[in-house]
């Protein structure tokens, strides 16, 4: 089993990406607002607002998405998708996807 993770900068492609998610066969998730830590800094620690210039407006907040997968299948499908539709993770801006292993995992049978 592994955990998806997929922290969204272009958060207008949301929904586009739950979509996907879905037709790749990952119909359980969370999603969370979130905000980077140099973003957080410069706006509610004052010491950094200097970062403020450098940072802007522009992706102050993002998503973060989490997914459990059994099926390591799953994900190259969700790869797949998502270049069939164009969402690139290696273009700068988008944001980060990304799979660790999860063990130990306490949930109730399906």
């Amino acid at each position: 089993m592994e955990l998806l993770v997929i922290v969204l900068n272009k958060v207008d492609l949301l929904n586009d990406l739950l979509s996907i998610l879905v037709e790749a066969g990952i119909t359980r998730a969370t999603v969370l607002d979130s905000e980077g830590m140099g973003h957080h800094l410069a706006y509610e620690v004052p010491i950094f607002a200097g970062l403020r210039k450098m940072l802007g407006e522009a992706g102050a907040h993002n998503k973060t998405i989490l997914a459990l997968i059994e099926d390591e299948k799953l994900v190259s499908e969700l790869k797949r998708l998502l270049e069939e539709v164009k969402i690139d993770f290696t273009q700068s801006g988008t944001g980060i996807m990304f799979t660790v292993p999860a063990e130990n995992v306490i949930k109730p049978e399906d």
